[in-house]
């Protein structure tokens, strides 16, 4: 496997530290194929005009924030713009004291296109849109610089402008797009500096929005998620494929003490669901992931609410081993014991990557590794790809430091011996597919 240095060391440094990277993740990814196939079939939707609201279910260290970067990734490559944010307690959905506005100002922070995955894209989107439907004037016979060229370069603009007007918000965001396109046009980087700002919804008061962009009002905790509605449409007719928003973190929600700031929350979530779901968002798909006890508990979590418990519970027909990958809530598995052999062994290969040295541990090795963390009593419920993962990568390290070490001492030894359960002909029987 041949993996830039960079890229190998931002992915086991990632791991380690039990997150996950933002880079390399086709090198590492195993498993996930049913529930990514199931999202890449709202991005087709999304991308013809529909909306799509997904919730990733999982317990800690799962996989869910992997397989949003996973999507992340692939919906980039299709040409999405896709922004993600992480609930806290000071950034929920809706809240008293700019919650909901913080969770605003975090997604605008994190736009991101394929070409600045990185976040920050903003300005850059606003900038293509504006060069983009130059080239377009260009090639339809346009001469650069003459007085036609400037009022069908308008004409294009407003045509995008006055399609988003009609929206909720869609005048005053009509407007700072054409304010945007003439400090463009004149190169006045101070107004493009200050609506970019009030995109970002950094305006705390509206006195010092009119001041600086003659706009009388700003976003607010309120109102912030009709102007996610708004961005998708207009990054649809800036030439993109869609808006993916991503909500990780909804645990933070269920943690609220106060059951009615709870309620408010859901409230928000609901609002959200039924938009997409009764063609009032375009071109927009939301994915939220939080943990089985988050969604599912019916004192605190999402199904305390009854109207969101109705709309997103199983049906009679899901279960044993038949799951509706279309309904709005994909439940993880847990990756298979052939998953996890392959996926440590692809991390085998980029370590030796890094480190520069021939990879030692033998599939043997990777094997009875597996089974010494599967062998633990309550592994078959408890044991997560994050806890797994980090005690792999901390075996590698070892080895490396001490070569005279080998993987199967280090296994075999007191320290790493596994307590089987009181039939070990079961726990044996379990792993008949790994013999060598």
């Amino acid at each position: 496997m041949k993996i830039p240095k960079r890229i190998a060391q931002a992915v086991i440094n990632s791991l380690k530290g039990g997150v996950v990277p933002r880079i390399g993740l086709p090198y590492i990814t195993v498993g996930r194929q049913t529930e990514i196939n199931a999202l890449l079939h709202d991005v087709d939707i999304i991308s013809e005009g529909g909306a799509s609201f997904r919730f990733i279910v999982g317990k800690y260290g799962s996989g869910k924030s992997f397989l949003l970067q996973t999507i992340r990734n692939y919906v980039m490559d299709r040409g999405f713009i896709v922004a993600d944010a992480d609930l806290s307690p000071e950034r929920r959905l809706q809240g008293t004291k700019g919650q909901g506005l913080a969770t605003y100002k975090e997604l605008m922070r994190n736009i991101s296109t394929k070409t600045r995955p990185e976040g920050g894209a903003l300005n850059l989107i606003l900038d293509k849109w504006i060069s983009t439907v130059q080239s377009e004037v260009i090639e339809n016979g346009g001469e650069l610089g003459s007085p036609d060229f400037e009022k069908q370069v308008e004409k294009r603009i407003f045509e995008v402008v006055n399609s988003v007007s009609e929206m909720v918000h869609g005048f005053d965001f009509a407007r700072l797009l054409t304010l945007y396109y003439r400090a463009y046009k004149n190169g006045d980087d101070e107004i493009k500096g200050a609506v970019t700002k009030w995109f970002r919804g950094e305006y705390t008061t509206k006195t010092e929005a009119r001041a600086e962009l003659g706009v009388g009002i700003i976003i607010t905790d309120e109102d912030w998620y009709e102007y996610i509605k708004l961005f998708a449409f207009f990054f649809k007719k800036a030439g993109y494929s869609g808006f993916i928003m991503m909500i990780d973190e909804l645990v933070n929600i269920y943690k609220i003490p106060n059951a009615i700031t709870r309620q408010y929350n859901y409230e928000k979530i609901l609002t959200m669901y039924n938009d997409t779901l009764q063609g009032k968002a375009q071109y927009l798909g939301i994915i939220m992931c939080g943990t089985p006890q988050c969604i599912e508990d019916t004192r605190r979590g999402v199904y305390s609410y009854e109207a969101l418990r109705s709309r997103l519970a199983e049906g009679k027909f899901s279960g044993d081993g038949h799951r509706d990958m279309l309904a709005p809530v994909i439940k993880l598995d847990p990756l298979s014991y052939e998953e996890m052999l392959v996926l440590t062994e692809k991390l085998s290969e980029i370590h030796a990557e890094l480190f520069g040295y021939t990879r030692k541990i033998k599939e043997e090795d990777l094997v009875m590794f597996i089974k010494v963390e599967y062998g633990r009593i309550g592994a078959d419920t408890h044991i997560t790809p994050r806890e797994v993962i980090r005690d792999f990568i901390e075996l590698l390290d070892i080895l490396y430091q001490n070569p005279d070490m080998t993987a199967e001492k280090m296994l075999s030894s007191g320290k790493f011996e596994y307590s089987k359960p009181q039939n070990e002909a079961d726990t044996d029987d379990n792993f008949t597919e790994f013999e060598i």
